[in-house]
This record gives C-alpha cells, sequence and structure tokens, in this order.
C-alpha cells in the first residue's frame, strides 16, 4: 500500500468527535469504533470527561461498540477517563503498531471492515487503521479552551503537511474520500 493511502483517511470531519452521529457511523456500516483518548476525546492536559461528550457516549453506545486504545502511558488517567465513560480501554498502544488495536477488535468480535478507528492524528490513528483495513475517521483535535488556534499543535501541521505531499486528501468534510 502507497503512502498516499496508507494515511488517507476514509473519513475527514471538520469538527470534533461530538460531530460524529449514529447516521454518519450508519451510513458507513459500522457496527463499532475504537477511539483514540488524547485530544480525540478530551484535551491532552485534562483527566475528566465533559458531560457533552459523556452525553455523545452515551447516545453512540446505543448503536455501536466502543473502545479506547490511547498511546497514553498513564493508567491513571486513561483508566479514569474509561471508567469515567464506563468503556474497555488498553492503554500504551504505541499505534501506529497494529497490537493492541486487533486485541480490541477481537474483543469486538466484529469484521475489521465494520470498525472505525477514529482519532484526530493521521501518523498513528489513520495508519494503524489503514494498515488492518479499518474504516478511518480523522476529528479534529479537541483542545483546551485557552489553546483553540491549531498552530499550537505543529506535529498535527507537520503531519497534514507531510501527508498532502504524498497525495491524501485532508479537507474536512462529511464525505467519503476516494481512496482508490
Amino acid at each position: 500500500m502507497t503512502w498516499n493511502k496508507l494515511l488517507q483517511p476514509d473519513l475527514v470531519l471538520a469538527d470534533s468527535i461530538l460531530k460524529l452521529t449514529p447516521s454518519i457511523i450508519q451510513q458507513y456500516g459500522l457496527k463499532g469504533l475504537i477511539l483514540d483518548v488524547d485530544e480525540t476525546l478530551v484535551p491532552i492536559t485534562v483527566e475528566c470527561i465533559s458531560p457533552d461528550l459523556e452525553q455523545w457516549v452515551n447516545e453512540i453506545r446505543d448503536s455501536t461498540v466502543l473502545w479506547l486504545v490511547s498511546n497514553n502511558l498513564s493508567e491513571s488517567r486513561i483508566s479514569s477517563i474509561a471508567t469515567a465513560l464506563n468503556l474497555p480501554y488498553y492503554l500504551g498502544a504505541a499505534k501506529p503498531s497494529r497490537r493492541k488495536i486487533r486485541a480490541a477488535l477481537e474483543e469486538m468480535n466484529l469484521p475489521v471492515q465494520e470498525v472505525g478507528m477514529v482519532g484526530d492524528r493521521l501518523f498513528t490513528d489513520i495508519l494503524v487503521g489503514n494498515r488492518l483495513g479499518m474504516f478511518t475517521i480523522l476529528v479534529e483535535p479537541i483542545v483546551h479552551p485557552q489553546v483553540k488556534d491549531l498552530r499550537y499543535h505543529p506535529l498535527r501541521n507537520i503531519e497534514v503537511w507531510i501527508s498532502e505531499i504524498l497525495g491524501a486528501s485532508i479537507t474536512g468534510n462529511l464525505t467519503k474520500v476516494d481512496k482508490d
């Protein structure tokens, strides 16, 4: 698989994960989602969940199996978030390593093509999902309220720039991006 296909999300959401609705999930035939944690669900500096996130999870879980898989090594932080959301989790995933994503897929007991990998990073979340043949969804990072400008996220900006040079299209939309 070429780099532009490995880094190309199937869906680019020009907003946070909170705008990923059950109808969008159903539109793509997804029955499960593996969710990144840091800046996908909560700002990296925050250890508690927002009421909006709790409401989103409760709405989504009615029709979709959810798992958290984080690169973060902090057991206390990730377990606190997972417990608050009542979701199973793996931490220390070392994405784009596939090991813990595969473990979550096995626990979910769903075909890989029916599970979406949702995250805010191209070189970790999208890359690992594409390597496994999952449906990949890139969302805008949820950042601390005092840091609203993505200029403060140079790594994300570099990832987007490199991905676009390699031929991936990272323009925010609500339609599937053709990888062919």
